[in-house]
Formats: structure tokens, C-alpha cells, sequence
């Protein structure tokens, strides 16, 4: 594509050099630049994409979009204030603004995206809207599964993605939007026609330094939503009404309140699954799935409305929904020929461990809950004490051991783990995560239940010096023939 036309419909930009040249492709990273690219020279929070010219232009970029003007690069220069905003113009418009031709889900909130984003796709296909994903387990295209480096990845890796989507024949995506993207504007120039809010709770303050800026971080996605968009959110969490203070959108409510347009009620948690009343203007049907927990009925609500929203009726959309059998590390059940009730959840903040722990006190039949878990390194250090307290107070055997450490001192982490727990009688202390889970699960009965938290569907473990192949799932499936042999 021409620089010319690539630029057409982008305003304030200074370009000094000739905009015939051919641009072959976009980069924000001087190592994947190759002849014909655009460099995006930008400044992030640890460093200045500036410092990168040079080597992108020696690897063949013809172009380099900048803040500053540089007489000395030998490339064209595009100049412009807005460095994201840009870029965000730019790989939409290379890439012939693919979002306008898919239906556009998106969903925020601090839990319960994963899932979420997972329901959703599961109903679009299920309607003939063959629908992709992008998300912190997986990007899927079609058939195709690509390795998700970040939940929601850069601005020209999604707009890549959704014009593959395109082009493979899909008519939706569903979407997770981190507040990290938000922020970033990451999800810049995408058109969402569906924005999901699912609560707001302490996470990333290592980023966002505190929860007010973390909350608008994610009511920007509803800022942006046009007014033929729809916006569906969960009114029984009180930052509902900051994502709608400047959203133009339509609305749609879910909750367990009476007040919510769509409502659970009578819900009852089985050790294999849950059960509800599920209500939409005066009209009521009972509803039963395999997933687990009260917390997941808010995230079936939230399906239930988008469901609605596209024409369905409530007697339609439910039998759906009522299929999906759930998503990899979020309280998996991890099998097993012995009858142990072993789980592995992708819980890393202390709402989400208080709510999959309760969900296990609500399921279990007798026996004692056991539950193994850490808190990551180099992340939020203010909710690892709310952690070792929610598990201490709901678990009535707690290891506290690793996660992924990165930068810290597992032990340190343990510590301020530790601060938050003022009965230790039930508290043991294993750092190596793999000997935790094997001590965890040799205890157990038959009608003990074991949650590993924290991980999930990670099959890595993260140190200072080196990262390793770890799977809770995996290893507690070996901790488990160990037990038995």
C-alpha cells in the first residue's frame, strides 16, 4: 500500500520525504522490521521506541512514524503529537479496517473475561457466526490457535489477527480488553458493536498505582462505543455506573438483583454443577450447566444478554449456553481413576480465590478443603496479604509456596503472604510449588477437595534466571500416581 493512501484519512501528520513509497508492512519492534516496513517509534512506560530508528531503518524500514523529527534518519518521517492514536489509524487502515466487517465483542473486568470470552464464542458458533478469539489462553482463528503472548496483544497484532479472521471466513470475534490495553489504546480503532463490563475488584496496581485509575482504564472501552453499540454490564457491581458515565450506548443490566434486566435466582452449587432460575422481562426458565459456582453465573448472565441481544429468545439462547462445557485452568477438575477431587484454577487475586474457594465450601460433602497457591513476582505486592488472608480464612489446610517469582524472592513473597494470616495452625510453607502440590495431594482423602490456585492453564513457571516448563494440571496429575503407587 502507498504511504499516501495509508495516510488518506489520518489528520495532523507532518511527513517529510515522499509518500509514493510502497509500505509492505507496520512495526513497533526494530527486531521484526523487514524491507518496505513502517517503524512506530513510540515511548512506553520502560522505553523510547526513538532509540530503535536507526536499527529498524538499517533493517529496511522506508518509513518511521515519530514525535520528533530527525534530520539524520534516512527514511521517510511521518510526524504527529499522538503516537498511539496513530498507529492505531494506521494498522486499521493497512489492514482495511477488518473490525467493521466482524461483530465485535468485547469484554473487561478484573474476573472472569477468560471465561467470558470463551462463552461467547461458544454461542456465536453454535448460531452459524463462526467466531474468533483473543484472549489470555488463546488467539483462534478458524481452526488455527496462536500461543497468546498477552491477553490483549498490540494494537497491529489485533488488527492482523481480525483481518485473518476475515479472510479464514469468520463473522465475530470475541475479545478480552485488559485494562493494560485500554490504557495503551491497544484496542484503538477497533469498532466494538457489544462491550461487556464484569466487575471491578484490586488487581495491577503494580501499573495503575490505584483503583481509581485502574476503573478508568476500563471505562474507556465503553467511551469509545458508538450509539448503535450496546453495552451490557453487571449492575450488581457499584463501578457499573463509572463504565457508563460517558458511554452513548445502549444498555443492558445482569445481575442477581431484582433491578438488573437479566437475573439469576435460586441458584444451588452441586459438586457438578450449578443450577438457577434464570429471568427476562417477566419471563423465567429454570437452567442447569456443568460449570461450577456462583461466580459463573454471572458470567452465563452476561452471555444470556448478548444472546438476547442479537434476537434470541430466552427458551432459545439457554439450551446453548447450557453446552458449554468450559475453559482450560478455570476450576479444571484435574482426572483421575482414584476419586480425588483435585482443581486448578487460574484465581490470582484475592476476590477471584474467594469466590472459587467458596464455590468449593458450597460443593463439598464433608471432608476438608486444601487449597496451594502463591502470588506472582514483580506484580501488585498490596494484595498478597488479602490472599493469605481470604485462603486462611476459607481453606482449612492452606500451602503457601511459588507462583511465578520472576524479579522477587519466593521467600519474600511468602513473607507478605504470611502478614495477612493471623491463625497459622493451618498454614504450611513449601516453596518449591511442584513438592506443594504432592504434599497437598498425598493428604487428601477421598472426600477432600484440592484447589491449585493461581496458574491455571500456564504450562510455565517464571524465576529471575530462567522460566520452566510447569503445568499444575500435569503435575498434579503425577503427584496423584504417585500417591497410589
Amino acid at each position: 500500500m502507498k504511504l499516501k493512501n495509508l495516510l488518506k484519512d489520518i489528520e495532523g501528520c507532518v511527513v517529510k520525504g515522499s509518500k509514493e513509497i510502497e509500505i509492505t508492512g507496520l512495526s513497533s519492534n526494530s527486531k521484526v522490521v523487514v524491507p518496505g516496513h513502517l517503524f512506530v517509534a513510540k515511548k512506553g512506560s520502560a522505553d523510547d521506541g526513538n532509540k530503535y530508528i536507526s536499527e529498524a531503518v538499517s533493517a529496511g524500514a522506508v518509513a518511521v512514524l515519530t514525535d520528533i523529527y530527525n534530520p539524520f534518519v534516512k527514511a521517510v518521517q511521518i510526524i504527529h503529537s499522538d503516537i498511539r492514536a496513530v498507529e492505531a489509524q494506521l494498522a486499521s487502515q493497512y489492514y482495511q479496517h477488518p473490525s467493521s466487517q466482524l461483530y465485535v465483542v468485547g469484554v473487561t473486568g478484573t474476573n472472569g473475561k477468560t471465561t467470558s470470552s470463551f462463552i461467547y464464542k461458544h454461542l456465536l458458533d453454535s448460531l452459524d457466526k463462526p467466531c474468533g478469539l483473543i484472549g489470555t489462553i488463546d488467539w483462534i482463528v478458524k481452526e488455527t490457535h496462536y500461543k497468546a503472548t498477552h491477553t490483549t496483544p498490540d494494537v497491529i497484532t489485533c488488527q492482523r489477527l481480525l483481518r485473518e479472521m476475515v479472510m479464514q471466513g469468520c463473522q465475530a470475534v470475541s475479545m478480552e480488553v485488559a485494562s493494560h490495553a485500554l490504557d495503551q489504546n491497544r484496542v484503538g480503532s477497533i469498532d466494538f458493536d457489544v462491550a461487556v463490563f464484569t466487575n471491578l475488584t484490586q488487581d495491577h496496581l503494580d501499573y495503575h498505582k490505584d483503583m481509581d485509575t485502574y476503573a478508568t482504564a476500563k471505562a474507556r472501552l465503553f467511551k469509545g462505543l458508538s450509539q448503535k453499540s450496546l453495552a451490557i454490564v453487571n449492575s450488581d457491581d457499584p463501578a457499573y455506573k463509572l463504565m457508563l458515565k460517558e458511554c452513548r450506548a445502549l444498555v443492558m443490566t445482569y445481575g442477581l438483583e431484582d433491578n438488573a434486566d437479566v437475573r439469576a435466582s435460586d441458584i444451588i452449587c452441586y459438586p457438578d454443577k450449578t443450577t438457577c432460575q434464570i429471568s427476562y422481562k417477566g419471563h423465567s426458565r429454570p437452567f442447569s450447566w456443568s460449570m461450577r459456582g456462583r461466580y459463573n453465573i454471572y458470567n452465563l448472565l452476561s452471555a444470556v444478554g448478548l444472546g438476547l441481544s442479537i434476537g434470541l429468545k430466552l427458551e432459545e439462547v439457554l439450551p446453548i449456553l447450557a453446552r458449554f462445557k468450559g475453559v482450560r485452568g478455570r476450576l479444571e477438575a484435574v482426572e483421575n481413576p482414584y476419586g480425588l477431587n483435585v482443581f486448578v484454577d487460574y484465581a490470582h487475586t484475592d476476590d477471584a480465590l474467594h469466590n472459587v474457594l467458596k464455590t468449593l465450601v458450597e460443593a463439598k460433602k464433608g471432608g476438608r478443603l486444601i487449597v496451594v497457591f502463591g502470588c506472582g513476582g514483580n506484580r501488585d505486592t498490596t494484595k498478597r496479604p488479602k490472599m493469605g488472608k481470604v485462603a486462611a480464612d476459607l481453606a482449612d489446610k492452606v500451602y503457601i509456596t511459588s507462583d511465578n517469582p520472576r524479579d522477587e524472592e519466593p521467600e519474600s513473597i511468602i513473607s507478605q503472604i504470611l502478614a495477612g494470616i493471623a491463625d497459622k495452625s493451618h498454614v504450611c510453607v513449601e516453596v518449591d510449588r511442584r513438592q506443594a502440590i504432592a504434599a497437598a495431594i498425598k493428604e487428601a482423602g477421598p472426600a477432600d477437595m484440592v484447589l491449585i490456585a493461581g496458574k491455571g492453564h500456564e504450562t510455565y513457571q517464571i524465576f529471575s534466571h530462567r522460566t520452566i516448563e510447569f503445568d499444575d494440571a500435569q503435575v498434579a496429575k503425577e503427584s496423584i500416581d504417585e500417591k497410589f503407587l
